[in-house]
């Protein structure tokens, strides 16, 4: 099991108090504005979210390609696009909680200091046998040479 998974229980209390929550707040909330105010709410912050969403995505989607285009692997925006994703999908789920926690995704600066936060975490996995790309110091070597394709020779006769 990886260290950063969660073990099942911890699963099994998320699925439970998470929607208990939900409905705690819905209930308080619809008490305090009413029923058709409330649903409006959550409506409204699933549609704020999804256009949300959109554009940060887009916006993430530039910076990959920008970082990819300078040569440097995009890790922080590859970790932003799967908050954008998560931020989204709870956007999604009725409830104030989860807009919540979608918008803490959404939002620059708060995606940016969970994303830096999760890299910190992760282990990074090379192949076994060495680094994954040769540094400077050890040197690089070029072989030269000429290759002939067998299947050349078959396509001219």
């Amino acid at each position: 099991m990886l260290p950063t998974m969660l073990p099942f229980p911890v699963f099994f209390a998320l699925f439970l108090l998470v929607p208990l929550v939900e409905l705690w707040f819905l209930i308080k909330v619809g008490g305090w504005i009413g029923a058709l105010p409330t649903v409006a709410l959550v409506v409204l912050t699933a549609v704020i979210g999804a256009s949300l969403a959109r554009i940060q995505g887009l916006a993430t989607l530039q910076r990959v390609q920008a970082t990819l285009a300078r040569g440097e692997p995009p890790a922080i925006e590859m970790v932003e696009g799967v908050l954008l994703f998560i931020g989204a999908v709870l956007l999604l789920v009725p409830g104030f909680f989860t807009d919540a926690v979608g918008f803490a995704c959404l939002l620059p600066w708060t995606r940016r200091a969970l994303a830096w936060w999760a890299i910190r975490r992760m282990a990074v996995v090379t192949p076994a046998g060495g680094p994954a790309r040769p540094s400077k110091q050890e040197g690089q070597r070029t072989i030269e040479g000429e290759f002939h394709r067998e299947d050349d020779d078959d396509r001219a006769g």
